[in-house]
């Protein structure tokens, strides 16, 4: 075990877990934030996405040792109150459906869209790739993230 002083969404949290222990894992057992799911624990689905230091990264294979005086955001730091632009363009789209990916889906647009503020649709697809809805709204998913890159 190892003690860890983490900077997530905004705040400092104090862990004492494994290094190896998943970011992922870290969020949800120990400090409480269960916005970010778990899929499939091998970064191949999207649902455990987060930002660190700005990049969109799967937290289910991300050791907690390696963050370390990074600063990350959650779904629950994007935004206080949920208006972020691609919060709000999910809701107009009507995107939710199970909500399972949401977070991780929303987490991936939202770090495309700070990259690149004006995505086509193919670089909106190749952003978007490998994350994995379910329910099929994928082209609810571009149309909200063009309706967003306007407000970005």
């Amino acid at each position: 075990m190892a003690q860890y002083n983490l900077n997530i969404n905004g705040k400092t949290h104090q862990v004492d877990v494994d290094p190896n222990t998943p970011l992922l894992w870290v969020l949800r057992d120990h400090l409480d934030l269960v916005g970010t799911k778990f899929g499939c624990g091998i970064a191949q689905c999207g649902a455990c996405t987060v930002h660190v230091e700005g990049n969109a990264i799967r937290s289910c294979s991300y050791p907690v040792s390696a963050i370390e005086d990074k600063k990350v955001v959650t779904i629950e730091g994007l935004s206080e109150k949920g208006d972020h632009p691609v919060q709000k363009a999910w809701l107009e789209h009507d995107v939710p459906q199970c909500g399972y990916c949401q977070s991780g889906q929303i987490m991936t647009a939202v770090s495309l869209l700070n990259q690149n503020s004006n995505p086509t649709d193919e670089e909106i697809s190749q952003a978007m790739n490998g994350n994995i809805c379910r329910c099929g709204t994928y082209t609810r998913i571009k149309a909200a993230i063009k309706t967003a890159s306007k407000s970005i």
